[in-house]
């Protein structure tokens, strides 16, 4: 059976995009990226989770010239990644998650950057308005700790509070990015959880946030980053937080006010964004601070974060 000449061009044109798509890691493989320690060696990795909780790829093992950190990889851009793809596909130099502490999938970011009142559920919690521009703060990077690291009371708070949050991380540099544009400078999404001193937060200092947002500890990310092609809808998550196997947090990232591509465009109009810069989107309703009484957490508590499809962190209070 003979096959028209017009179908065979067309297959091969077809075939000749996907080979060029693929050189430049356009086609790419969902991946879940993480940080770790190796027991036993101290040094940081950066690795490929075969799926959550299963094996991690050490990626430099995988190819010694890659860096060892999830900032370098993302500065590597599209080269890092495809390494990362081939490492996941190779099947070789795997790692038991037994013999693995995952980490931040970020560590020491040029920037945190944090958005205040961006969910219509927790506006309405605190009767507060919405917000008709994007309430922008920030944490400073020592905040950050990992997804099963503990949080860390500070002597100067007796109102330590939990926000559970959906995070991002920026995989490539730019300034003035138009919103159509935003999500192609996304690396993945994460889970957060914004640690906030309410005390410091809402009564001291001027009632500026910083100081109450950023005690070290205060930013657990994890427990990796999730490659956009792996997230269907990022405003389309259930998002919860369990303190000591309750629920008090529980609602969708459909509530967010300002979704991703808004919030980096209008960042983006005031700092060039690089890779490796965290963005946290701002909590849904269920903090302690409004509940009634209002209800702090103490030592011996233990924070768990959800995100779907992305996972969970879980903190100790000590």
């Amino acid at each position: 059976m003979s096959v028209p000449l017009g179908s065979m061009r067309i297959r091969s044109l077809l075939s000749f995009i996907q080979s060029v798509n693929q050189q430049r890691g356009l086609c790419n493989v969902p991946m879940r990226l993480v940080q770790f320690h190796r027991y036993g060696d101290g040094g940081v990795r950066v690795g490929v989770e075969q799926g959550e909780g299963l094996g991690v790829v050490d990626l430099k093992a995988f190819e010694p010239s890659m860096p060892s950190t999830m900032k370098g990889l993302l500065e590597l851009g599209d080269e890092g990644l495809e390494c990362a793809q081939r490492a996941l596909s190779s099947g070789q130099c795997m790692l038991k998650r037994s013999d693995v502490r995952l980490l931040s999938p970020i560590l020491a970011p040029e920037k945190v950057v944090c958005v205040g009142l961006n969910y219509r559920d927790h506006c309405l919690e605190q009767k507060a308005p919405i917000p008709k521009e994007p309430i922008i703060f920030s944490k400073f990077s020592n905040a950050i700790t990992g997804p099963y690291d503990d949080i860390i009371l500070p002597s100067e708070s007796q109102e330590v509070d939990w926000e559970a949050e959906l995070a991002f991380v920026i995989g490539r540099r730019g300034k003035h990015i138009k919103e159509e544009e935003a999500l192609s400078y996304v690396a993945g999404f994460t889970v957060a959880n914004d640690v906030s001193a309410r005390d410091w937060q809402m009564k001291r200092n001027g009632k500026q946030w910083l100081l109450g947002k950023t005690f070290e500890s205060f930013c657990p990310l994890g427990p990796a980053l999730v490659t956009t092609d792996a997230v269907r809808d990022p405003h389309k998550l259930g998002i919860r937080c369990l303190v000591n196997g309750d629920a008090v947090q529980s609602s969708n990232t459909d509530q967010m006010i300002f979704k991703t591509e808004a919030l980096i465009s209008w960042v983006s109009k005031f700092v060039t964004l690089t890779p490796g810069d965290v963005f946290l989107t701002g909590t849904p309703p269920g903090v302690g601070l409004f509940r009634k009484p209002p209800v702090f957490l103490k030592k011996g508590d233990v924070v768990e974060c959800q995100i779907d499809q992305l996972g969970s962190i879980i903190n100790k209070v000590v």
